[in-house]
């Protein structure tokens, strides 16, 4: 399953205005900005938290086994950027205030956390065991840092924090956020490093959790919850494989955002064998191959993939027939998606891999 938790609290530390908060800002940026003689250098970084309190539970209750953790950060029209760099996720050290001004702000908003303080202008409070300079504080080391690898071609980033969300549920350090930004140090004193060299990467822009689009960050757990106990029912053979349809049982057009769905699938060959048994062969339940039939989401207007096929989407069966669970909680309402099945079989030059879209669709309302 994959399951989206979204921001609590966001923002950007800007180095060049050292007590600025942008708080409520559209947009999270990690800017570096050199002056034309190159001898100025400024940064920007982005701090993001999620609350895991319900993901910490369902782990310590088996209904989330063995989970990996995404951090998706989604492009809102990055520019100037190199060919190639890379973008860091920390634990940040300390916690701190996201409050509520904005970049463009005029006086600017010095209350709540900026480059200089952790609550803002008027608390003044600085950064945990740093220089007032500090531009946050992380920790580092083995375990406690994720990287993505970014290229010219604005993109989403879909960065692996397994290690960093695994810290946190262990207790190792507080869950205070993400520290997201490029290799720098404290301060931005190491001329030696992407963000304090005179090399110009270019901004990255994304939307943060007050956009007005479907775009705000997310914490994505991916797990693989199937289950296999087929009872009675027979397989689909290599022949019906060949030639099938798939079909939706009890689609409804529309589910609450905080439902958890159980949705039903059948997968039968195109042209049932005509039989004197009293059950139509065509109502004959038999089931997709185990291990290597999928689904996928996409929403249903801008075509996005929200689910792909993987691991975090397997069918599960049980003696009824196929099936697959959705948490719909992490799910933007409002919205409709569209399902697509992908049924994998056979292996070598015999492997086949058919995709069907057959425009099964629902809406998530509040």
């Amino acid at each position: 399953m994959h399951y989206f938790t979204f921001a609590e609290k966001d923002t950007t530390l800007y180095e060049a205005s050292s007590s600025l908060n942008a708080g409520l800002d559209e947009i999270l940026e990690i800017r570096k900005d050199i002056s034309v003689d190159g001898e100025s250098v400024s940064v920007s970084r982005v701090l993001l938290k999620f609350d895991l309190g319900y993901i910490s539970s369902s782990i310590v209750s088996g209904n989330i086994t063995n989970p990996k953790f995404y951090l998706n950060l989604f492009d809102a029209n990055s520019t100037n950027l190199a060919t190639s760099q890379s973008l860091y996720a920390y634990p940040v050290s300390g916690s701190w205030i996201m409050g509520d001004g904005r970049s463009y702000d005029n006086p600017i908003t010095t209350e709540g956390c900026s480059w200089k303080f952790v609550d803002g202008a008027t608390g003044g409070t600085l950064w945990p065991g740093t220089i007032s300079s500090s531009g946050g504080q992380w920790t580092e080391g083995e375990g406690y840092v994720a990287s993505h690898s970014i290229g010219y071609k604005t993109s989403d980033v879909r960065m692996d924090v397994t290690n960093v969300v695994n810290r946190w549920l262990e207790g190792a350090v507080p869950n205070d956020g993400f520290l997201v930004k490029r290799s720098g140090s404290v301060g931005n004193l190491n001329s030696g490093s992407d963000e304090g060299n005179s090399s110009r990467l270019g901004t990255l822009s994304f939307f943060s959790t007050d956009t007005h689009t479907k775009y705000p960050p997310t914490l994505e757990t991916v797990w693989d919850d199937s289950q296999w106990s087929e009872g009675s029912l027979s397989p689909l053979t290599s022949a019906n494989l060949e030639d099938m349809v798939i079909y939706m049982k009890g689609l409804r057009p529309e589910y609450k955002e905080k439902s958890k769905v159980k949705f039903r699938l059948v997968g039968r060959e195109r042209f049932p064998e005509k039989t004197f048994s009293t059950t139509p062969s065509n109502l004959t339940v038999k089931y997709l191959p185990s291990g290597s039939s999928y689904y996928s989401i996409k929403d249903a207007e801008t075509h996005d993939v929200i689910v792909p096929f993987g691991t975090g989407s397997k069918l599960s069966c049980d003696s009824t027939g196929n099936y697959f669970n959705l948490w719909l909680d992490g799910y933007q309402p409002e919205r409709y998606y569209t399902l697509e099945f992908r049924v994998q079989s056979g292996s070598g030059v015999d492997q086949t891999n058919q995709f069907f879209d057959e425009g099964f669709t629902f809406k998530v309302s509040q």
